[in-house]
């Protein structure tokens, strides 16, 4: 997983409530079991018209928010289905942070276990947020836990123990890796039953 400490990108404001887990990625398009390739499809239904082509009243397809890194969003973000292609899409959208107001248990932890952070601040400090215009930059400072814009800073919470892993890009794994001599050793220890 790769490290986040400090990230500075552009935003896109998409505010609706209940976004849930099939319009960030409709379940026709969860055939593949790789994590790559799923952003092209990320809220399609809404990104794109009957014939395929791009709606032009979306808000990720205007030109200006092409470049956006950061969504900020409504409340219970990523409802629905446990889906995990939700947090995969996002990010191979090429999103690093999604900002709501909440979110439902099960994609909080799965954006997390992939590296894409979320981060729960007030409804007021997103509605300034989503109207930055779209050539301004924030930063988002997961050491100091805190979203700066050029003439605010807004402090957000997050539990230690995920902070320690995304700072330092350890997942499960490569935390279970640490283990790998240990763990064959007592693997050697057991007995066979050949």
């Amino acid at each position: 997983m790769e490290k986040f400490t400090s990230y500075t990108g552009k935003t896109v404001p998409l505010m609706n409530d209940n976004i849930d887990t099939d319009q960030i990625i409709p379940k026709g398009f969860l055939k593949q079991v790789d994590k790559a390739g799923f952003g092209k499809h990320l809220f399609d239904e809404w990104r794109f018209l009957a014939d395929g082509s791009p709606n032009p009243d979306f808000i990720l397809n205007a030109p200006e928010r092409k470049a956006a890194t950061i969504l900020i969003s409504g409340e219970n973000f990523g409802s629905g289905s446990s889906r995990e292609h939700a947090a995969w899409a996002i990010q191979d959208y090429g999103f690093k942070a999604v900002i709501a107001g909440s979110y439902s248990d099960i994609f909080y932890m799965n954006a997390l276990k992939n590296g894409l952070l979320p981060i729960r601040l007030e409804q007021k400090i997103r509605e300034h947020l989503s109207q930055l215009p779209a050539d301004q930059s924030i930063t988002i400072d997961l050491l100091e836990q805190e979203v700066r814009t050029g003439d605010a800073c807004y402090a957000f919470q997050i539990d230690p123990t995920w902070k320690a892993k995304l700072v330092n890009g350890s997942d499960d794994i490569s935390i279970t890796l640490q283990y790998e001599a240990a763990i064959t050793a007592y693997e050697e220890k057991m007995p066979s039953y050949e």
